[in-house]
């Protein structure tokens, strides 16, 4: 196969699969999107690896679990160890670079026990991790935390040169409103959701970030690149521009997706995350009509932004030499289920959109169908390295390349079931169990018919999802589907089994080892 030039990797932050028309959102129309979908293939059964931002991007960066990565939760470094895209694509010479969130957090530790500094090359690829940092911009900045953080973002530096005054424009103009006496309302207020930013359209995070992704393929000129857009928004907090804050109203909403059954005797942890502050006020009606259009907006806008980016690509004649793929890191509760956030693995939390443009021939006969394979967000980077011809690490990656399925080729072994884990340690819910830091874990296997939910030392949650798709029914405690469990638990154990832990050595090393024993004279248990 020929190979893949550039790669556009574009990722918006909690981004649920279905609020794109192309997903079949009826009010909510995406036209760009929509078009990418009709040149490439949308994949409708994508699952993330953890539906929280940082484990969930490490595991798109590395093509491992969480589990295996170790950067479990938000705030958890991940090892310096561990190899991400730039690892794999840099050393043939493709310029790797994020423009937005990666929400990965340096392993500082590490570094400083190797002498490593974050202000030599070296030290910045390391701590980024993997990326060159272009325009790293993970977008949570109240102004405490950025005070902590040195104070410095170079997309306030740029908003105060346009006249936005202040010690945090993000905070006080990208994502806040203007009341009737001009005061400043805050959009960490979910009251404030439905109102315009302070900030003009054009200098919004989204249109900011589109821009330096052209400034930085205008800058690649020839050089072959992997540009990492990675969206900040739908993500709270939840304030979108004007014309976008008022698009939409209640009728153009999807129905909650919740039913009262579901609050008598719950599982205990799904209980507990539905007692938290978060899901008790997205359960109420008036939280959820507030945000939602604001949720909308800022989807819509993404996409408009899209549809120039994309003509943009076009004019310079980079379109048939691009790779583009686009998807989100997690999906959003909105209410839904009584919850708020993300976490936990119903559908509208852990399933994702995906759609990959191949641009090269061999893609031809795939263009505009959508498939149904079960794949996950680690499969992203065995497809790049694939598509560039970078060399495969079989030994460390634990996802597959898509490659075949974007081909029309349909691997006999694919997976048959997606994986998805949480470390839910860091939150509320993990107190009110009284469980430990390191029994706060939670596992989810998903087949074309079942839901399996496994919690550390807390029965089961299985559902039925030919009947029952919303996941009202909890069958995990139920006797009559006591054989179920136990198949669904096995197989799990088996996918815990495929982690990949020898990651310093191939597996071509270790046979190489193996038979090269007798000719360095090592004799063992010989008579």
């Amino acid at each position: 196969m020929t190979q893949i030039k550039n790669i556009l990797f574009i990722m918006a932050d909690q981004l649920r699969w279905d609020y794109l028309s192309c997903y079949g959102h009826p009010n909510l129309h995406t036209p760009n999107i929509d078009k990418l979908a009709a040149k490439g293939v949308q994949f409708d059964r994508a699952y993330v690896q953890s539906p929280v931002c940082g484990p969930s991007r490490a595991s798109c960066y590395t093509g491992r679990t969480v589990f295996s990565h170790g950067s479990t939760w938000n705030r958890v470094p991940l090892p310096i160890g561990e190899l991400t895209l730039g690892d794999y694509l840099q050393p043939v010479g493709v310029r790797t670079a994020v423009i937005g969130k990666t929400h990965m957090m340096a392993d500082k530790e590490g570094m400083a026990r190797l002498g490593l500094n974050e202000e030599t090359e070296i030290g910045c690829i390391i701590s980024e991790p993997g990326f060159e940092p272009f325009e790293r911009d993970d977008g949570l900045h109240p102004t405490p935390g950025l005070r902590r953080r040195g104070g410095k973002l170079r997309y306030n530096d740029w908003l105060r040169e346009l006249g936005y005054e202040g010690e945090n424009p993000w905070n006080d103009y990208a994502n806040s409103a203007e009341g009737e006496n001009g005061e400043v309302l805050s959009g960490w207020e979910l009251r404030h959701s439905n109102l315009p930013a302070r900030v003009k359209e054009e200098h919004s995070e989204t249109a900011y970030m589109t821009r330096r992704a052209m400034d930085f393929i205008e800058e690649s000129g020839d050089t072959p690149w992997l540009c990492h857009l990675s969206y900040i928004k739908p993500h709270w907090p939840y304030m979108a521009p004007a014309p976008y804050h008022d698009m939409y109203g209640p009728d153009t909403f999807l129905p909650v997706i919740r039913d009262e059954a579901e609050k008598v005797d719950p599982n205990p942890v799904f209980g507990a995350f539905m007692d938290m502050q978060v899901s008790q006020t997205f359960s109420r009606d008036e939280v959820r009509e507030t945000v939602l259009p604001a949720y909308m907006g800022l989807i819509k806008q993404i996409d408009d932004h899209l549809g120039n980016l994309f003509a943009y690509l076009e004019t310079q004649g980079k379109a048939d030499e691009t790779m583009i793929v686009f998807t989100s890191d997690h999906g959003d509760y909105l209410g839904d289920h009584w919850m708020g956030e993300k976490e936990l693995f119903h559908e509208v939390s852990v399933r994702v959109p995906l759609i990959i443009y191949d641009p090269r021939k061999e893609a031809d006969a795939t263009r505009g169908t959508r498939s149904q394979a079960l794949v996950e967000a680690i499969d992203l980077v065995p497809t790049f390295l694939e598509a560039t011809g970078a060399p495969q690490a079989p030994h460390r990656i634990e996802g597959r390349s898509l490659g075949p399925l974007l081909r029309g080729e349909t691997p006999t072994d694919w997976r048959d079931a997606a994986f998805s884990e949480i470390d839910y340690a860091f939150y509320s819910a993990k107190s009110a169990l009284n469980v430990g830091e390191s029994d706060a874990r939670g596992y989810m296997l998903r087949t074309k018919r079942w839901k399996f939910v496994h919690f550390k030392n807390f029965p089961p949650q299985l559902f039925d999802l030919d009947i029952d798709p919303n996941e009202f029914n909890d069958l995990g405690r139920n006797p009559a589907f006591a054989l179920v469990v136990a198949e669904m638990k096995n197989k799990l154990f088996e996918r815990l089994l495929d982690r990949k832990n020898r990651v310093a050595m191939t597996d071509e090393v270790v046979r190489e080892t193996r038979a090269g024993e007798s000719a360095s004279g090592i004799r063992i248990g010989e008579w």
